[in-house]
Formats: structure tokens, C-alpha cells, sequence
């Protein structure tokens, strides 16, 4: 979690750092802080307890200056949120900012401690900073002392390092966090997501696991985990300023919840037109991947996780393979049967979910090497990782609550399971032209659905003053149940929980009262009348029915059960079209409650601890 940036140029870097964070803060928000080395040549330095307009406020009061300067936003770990807590850490004239989790913090604090080096926070970066501090006394250059610390240091990091002493460099460094370069022609950047960069520059370095790095204004050297000097390629980032905007929307959640037709529609791009399905959809090596596997391992987290639910059914039923979805975070952690002949694939927004990339190197490590990643973020770990890679084209998703993600996660799947049932030769052709006819105009079906807002806004002032909530669905549909509750959940504060509507009488239905909210999913297909039988049972025990029904299910229409026709369009493809309500009614919920959308409490978006 959290979100660090550091800046080195020709002119004042402070509005860079503040900037940076300010893109950054999905990553956390418990605290900001900045450190720049100054004129006098001595580290100046401010920190708030609380969002990066604060620390900006205060940068602004004290008149910080610089033309070196690290910064970071935090979710808290080691600590609780405060201002002595909160990021850079300095020791002597060495400051640091840190990403991740050090695991050896408290051996390496006691000894610390035994050299005379004096604590003044509780988090596990402060060591760090100290860490580094005693190689510089020892009279190591600053490059070489990170070095030495890293390999020092246990656990998951991106760091950036500062030393007054030397004002005419920064240090950075990963392992097991992300953190990205940045060339521009006014100065040299680092920072844990290309977002924070790309209105100073869209050339970017992606810097290795092991990576070390020295940024002058005369150019960047790299090292590897070894301390062999490295070249990493330079790219072109796809992501725009303009792409991490609000361009005229109020949260970034609405913005990304309207912008699911577009994404879907890029996501789709490979197949417009005339193209058919194939396995080099999925990279070079995936005809002769898919061909050599007779199962599948889904590994994801939250909302990812519940993506995986969903492609479960589509690759049983279209591709006749058997699925196991796991929870990345236990995954590794159980006993399982290793089989060589399965596919392992990862979902993750980010690519740098910690969880699942864990999962992703156990299964690995285990024999499966048959992977794939799908993913929406090019040159992400887990996409580095696995052997194939699908990705999801939505843009930058800044909202920590997942929407358009989710979306063009399913629809990746959705070509998955479509793909492995061509190869299976279990696809016809005249199947196969529906199905992607059907993918082509799902677009469009998504914006019709947004076109439902205003009554679901409706719907969303009866849920406001509600302690709880439950989501019901059958079949595909139970894992969209999941995640509308998740998403209520995530932004609203309101106790929600998904079931599959055939479980209620195995024990949710002693919660059932006049008190509670039953929404359901009822789509038109071969569960709607065993739904329609979960729901009486509902009514039954008076609760409030709001359930998003297709055109022609009967569902509404008697007192107490609240309908809102969602429009019809492919049976398989139903689940992307039926979770949009579901994100909106979160959404309005929450502007009722009056919740910070975008950066709910205690959460943060890319989830890079463990």
C-alpha cells in the first residue's frame, strides 16, 4: 500500500512531490509527508496526519523549497496513523520513504538501538532510515549504503533515500513493492505507480525485482540484486495525464463506472471487426499453453477473487474444464495437490497485488508453470511473471472501490473460456459467431444500463439510514451478489453480505426482519423460478425487496418488492450488465451518507503488503 515519489530537477520539485501524492493517495491516505533538501543544504521537512491538501496547506505555511525531494502517502501497518509516524524518516541527514513491510524491523531496531541510533516513531521504516544512516557513518557513498542496507532488510520495499550530504542524488530501490522511473527533460522521477508521473513525463523505466538505482540529472544507473550495473528498457507509458482526471465527474468512482462501456469496448478491440477467437489473443505461447493443460486454477483477491467466481462457470460449461477458484491469500498457505497439467491464472487490477503474486510464484514453484495473467497493468509484476498475459484495457482505475476493473476482468474471461472451448473443438462455428456478436454489442448494452442511475438514486435514499443489507443471486449471478455487496460495503460502511439465494434457509434467514434490505439479481434464465421461490421466503418474513430484474422474469409488482427492469442482452454475457446497478447503488448510497467515495476508511486501491 501506500504511495511514494521522489523527484530530482533543474527547478523546484516540491509542486511535483505534492502532485505525485495527489495521484497517489488510492494507495493510502492516514498520512502525507515531504522532504526536500533546501538551500542551506539541510532537510526540511513536513508531515500531517491526514489527506495530501493538508500537507500541501502546510508545505505551503513553512515555505518548503528544493530542487531534491522524496514524498509519501501512507496506509498504516506498523503504527497508527500520526503525524510522528508519518513519512520521511530522517536520521541524521538521511531521509526515507518506504513502501511495504520490513519483517526483521524489530531485530534491527534493538541492535540499532544498542549503536546509540534514538527511535521517535513506531513503524518498521524508521529502521530504515537509520539503517542506512550507520553505513554512511561507516564511509560508504550514499548508492553503496543502500546497497548494503538492502541487503539487510527483510520483507517487501520500495524506498526512496535523500542524504543532505549529497544534494545532487536520490537513491531508490525495490523488492516485492512496485516503483517506477521517470526521464523527463526538466528533471529525473521515481514513484510507485506511473500515475504520478506522467504529467512530467510518459517515459518510464520499470525497475526489476532486486533493482537499485542512483537518479542524477545527468541520467539514471541501475543495479541489480547482485550489484551488477544493468540497462532496464525505456518505454512510452499508454497512460495520459488527461487519463487520471476527473474531466468534469465528481469522484473518480462515477467517472469509471460510466466509462465501462469504453473500456469493455477496448478490452473487446482484438476481436472487433471481422476477427475471430484464437489463442494468440492470450501471447505467442498460448496455443501450445492451453494445449498441454486439462484444468484450471483461478488465484485472485476481493473483488478480482469474485471475477474469478464467475469465469468458474463459463470454463466448465463452454470449455468442459474443470476450475478451482482460490482466495490468493490462503492459497499458499493449505496443503494442495500440484498438477502440472493445470492452468494457473492470476487476476489482478494492479498487477503488483502481493497475495496473488505469492500465489502466482507458489503455484510456480510447485510445478504448475502453465500461467496466465490478466491483468491491467502492462509490465506489472504478476504480468512479468506469468508466461501469458490478457490485458484488460479500462485505464487507470483510481477509485479504491473496483468497477470498470471488474468489468473488462470478466469480459477477458468470458474470451478465456470461449477460446479454450474453440481449441476444445467445442465451439461450432455458428456458436462461435453469436458469441462474439454478442461481445461486440455489449458495449452498448452497458450504456443502457447506466442510463438506469436516476432509479437506483431513488432507491439509494431508503438504504442510507439501513445497518445491513443482503445480496442474493443463483449461478453466475451469486458471485455479482458477492460483489455488490462488497461494494456497498466497501463505500458505504453498511453491513452487507452475498449469498446464493438457495442458502437462505440453511441459516442467513434467522437475519431476514423488517430492518433488513434483500436485493436480489434475477436475471432471465433456469434459476429465475427457484429465485422467485428464495424470494417469498423473504417476503414472507417482511423484509424490503429491491431486486434488478430482466425484462420478462414477472419479478415486482406487489407490495414490498421494488423492481427495476434491466434490459436484456446475452444469457452468458448477463452477470457484466447485472453488476452496474449494483456499483450505482453503492455509489448513491454512499453521496447519501455522505462517505468519502474514492478513498474509503482503512482501505487503499493496490494492495502491495501481505
Amino acid at each position: 500500500m501506500c504511495g511514494i515519489v521522489a523527484a530530482i530537477g533543474r527547478a523546484s520539485v516540491v509542486e511535483v512531490l505534492l502532485e505525485g501524492l495527489a495521484h497517489l493517495e488510492y494507495r493510502g491516505y492516514d498520512s502525507a509527508g515531504l522532504a526536500v533538501i533546501d538551500g542551506e543544504g539541510r532537510i526540511a521537512r513536513a508531515r500531517v496526519q491526514g489527506r495530501v491538501a493538508q500537507l500541501r496547506r502546510l508545505v505551503a505555511e513553512e515555505g518548503l523549497d528544493g530542487l531534491v525531494g522524496i514524498a509519501h502517502t501512507r496506509w498504516a501497518t506498523h503504527g497508527a496513523p500520526s503525524e510522528r509516524n508519518a513519512h520521511p524518516h530522517v536520521s541524521g541527514t538521511v531521509a526515507v520513504v518506504h513502501n511495504g513491510i520490513i519483517e526483521n524491523f524489530a531485530a534491527l531496531r534493538a541492535r540499532l538501538e544498542a549503536e546509540g541510533y534514538v527511535f521517535t516513531s513506531e513503524t518498521d521504516t524508521e529502521v530504515i532510515a537509520h539503517l542506512v544512516a550507520s553505513k554512511r557513518r561507516a564511509g560508504a557513498p550514499l548508492f553503496a549504503a543502500v546497497q548494503a542496507a538492502m541487503r539487510e532488510l527483510e520483507g517487501a520495499f520500495a524506498i526512496a533515500v535523500l542524504d543532505a550530504a549529497v544534494p545532487g542524488e536520490v537513491v531508490v530501490a525495490r523488492r516485492g513493492s512496485p516503483l517506477v522511473l521517470g526521464l523527463g527533460e526538466e528533471g529525473v522521477y521515481a514513484a510507485s505507480d506511473v500515475s504520478a508521473l506522467v504529467a512530467q513525463t510518459r517515459r518510464v523505466v520499470y525497475l526489476e525485482e532486486g533493482d537499485c538505482a542512483r537518479l542524477t540529472l545527468e541520467g539514471v544507473q541501475i543495479v541489480d540484486e547482485s550489484g551488477e550495473t544493468v540497462e532496464r528498457p525505456v518505454r512510452l507509458t499508454h497512460v495520459t495525464a488527461d487519463a487520471v482526471q476527473l474531466a468534469g465527474y465528481r469522484p473518480y468512482m462515477q467517472k469509471e463506472i460510466f466509462e465501462q462501456p469504453e473500456a469493455v469496448a477496448d478490452t473487446l478491440e482484438a476481436v472487433a471487426g471481422g476477427a475471430r477467437l484464437g489463442p494468440a489473443l492470450f501471447g505467442p505461447e498460448a496455443e501450445e499453453t492451453f494445449a498441454a493443460i486439462d484444468r484450471v486454477l483461478i488465484l485472485g483477491c476481493g473483488t478480482s477473487f469474485h471475477a474469478g467466481m464467475v469465469g468458474r462457470y463459463w470454463l466448465e460449461e463452454y470449455a468442459g474444464l474443470p476450475t478451482t477458484v482460490e482466495i490468493a491469500s490462503e492459497y499458499r498457505y493449505r496443503v494442495s495437490v500440484p498438477d502440472a497439467k493445470t492452468l494457473v491464472v492470476a487476476i489482478s487490477q494492479s498487477g503488483e497485488t502481493a497475495d496473488t503474486l505469492a500465489a502466482l510464484r507458489h503455484a510456480q514453484g510447485r510445478g504448475m508453470t502453465q500461467t496466465l495473467a490478466i491483468c491491467n497493468v502492462p509490465e506489472s509484476a504478476i504480468v512479468r511473471t506469468a508466461r501469458l498475459a490478457f490485458l484488460t484495457r479500462a485505464g487507470p482505475e483510481i477509485g479504491v472501490a473496483s468497477t470498470k476493473a471488474f468489468t473488462t476482468q470478466l469480459t477477458a474471461l468470458a474470451l478465456l473460456a470461449l477460446t479454450l472451448a474453440k481449441q476444445r473443438g467445442r465451439l461450432p462455428e455458428a456458436v462461435e459467431a453469436n458469441r462474439l456478436d454478442a461481445l461486440r454489442r455489449l458495449p452498448a448494452a452497458l450504456g443502457r444500463v447506466l442510463q438506469l442511475e436516476p432509479q437506483i438514486e431513488q432507491w439509494a435514499q431508503r438504504f442510507a439510514e439501513r445497518q445491513h443489507a443482503l445480496f442474493l443471486g443463483r449461478g453466475t449471478h451469486w458471485p455479482i451478489a458477492l460483489e455488490g455487496a462488497l461494494k456497498l460495503k466497501e463505500i458505504s460502511y453498511i453491513h452487507a453480505e452475498g449469498y446464493p439465494a438457495g442458502e437462505l434457509k440453511h441459516g442467513p434467514l434467522a437475519l431476514v426482519d423488517r430492518e433488513m434490505p434483500v436485493v436480489a439479481v434475477a436475471p432471465r434464465d433456469d434459476l429465475l423460478e427457484k429465485l422467485k421461490s428464495n424470494l417469498q421466503e423473504v417476503r414472507a418474513r417482511g423484509a424490503e425487496l429491491f431486486v434488478f430484474a430482466e425484462d420478462g422474469s414477472g419479478v415486482g409488482g406487489e407490495e414490498g418488492v421494488h423492481a427495476i427492469v434491466v434490459p436484456s442482452h446475452d444469457a452468458m454475457l448477463a452477470p457484466i450488465l447485472h453488476v452496474v446497478p449494483l456499483q450505482l447503488l453503492a455509489y448513491h448510497v454512499a453521496l447519501v451518507k455522505g462517505t468519502d467515495v474514492d478513498k474509503p476508511r482503512n482501505l487503499a486501491k493496490s494492495v502491495t503488503v501481505e
